[in-house]
């Protein structure tokens, strides 16, 4: 990891090694053995997941939003639909299908909207996000297991709605407001 100092050089930290600790379906779980440019010896935690793909479906002023209990959390929240890419599948169907999963609505368009990484300290864990301009509903429930309300929020109730705690997610976050942004320009 590159670093610049005050002289204008450029150093990284070391890696000495990393050691699994647990290797699921979903994510890999290591110990990185590191060191800092001044010497300074320590383990991190590192976290390793597959992309995952998430769209914002914008009809009028609308989004379409999920609702859903998160037993981390402990919270019932509103996201955006998205879900892990499968291997060899194309990230764009991933966004696709998982809105249809989990909304019943099908993506008139989809385009790439961006990417992040959420935490970049300790994950690599690259969120992929789609922009969806219109859907239509195919008559089909939302998967009971990741939706208990699918909903047409007005985009105008998302700062206030994220303010309230109810949009906590970062991939819903950070698309809404490049959204909300765009959308302004």
């Amino acid at each position: 990891m590159a670093q610049e100092t005050n002289d204008g050089t450029m150093t990284t930290w070391t890696i000495h090694g990393e050691k699994l600790v647990d290797d699921t379906r979903r994510l890999k779980l290591s110990i990185a053995s590191v060191e800092l440019p001044d010497g300074v010896r320590f383990e991190q935690y590192v976290l390793r997941m597959p992309k995952a793909a998430m769209t914002v479906v914008v009809d009028d002023d609308h989004v379409l939003l999920i609702y859903r209990h998160r037993f981390i959390l402990d919270q019932w929240v509103w996201e955006l639909p998205g879900g892990y890419v499968d291997p060899d599948e194309a990230p764009e169907l991933t966004a696709v299908r998982e809105v249809e999963e989990e909304t019943g609505w099908r993506p008139l368009s989809i385009e790439p909207f961006g990417t992040f990484q959420p935490i970049t300290g300790s994950a690599d864990f690259e969120n992929l996000l789609f922009l969806a301009e219109g859907a239509e509903d195919t008559g089909r429930a939302a998967d009971i297991n990741e939706t208990a309300r699918v909903a047409w929020i007005p985009l105008a109730e998302i700062p206030e709605r994220i303010e309230r705690g109810e949009i906590p997610g970062a991939a819903a976050q950070v698309a809404l407001f490049k959204l909300l942004a765009t959308r302004k320009g």
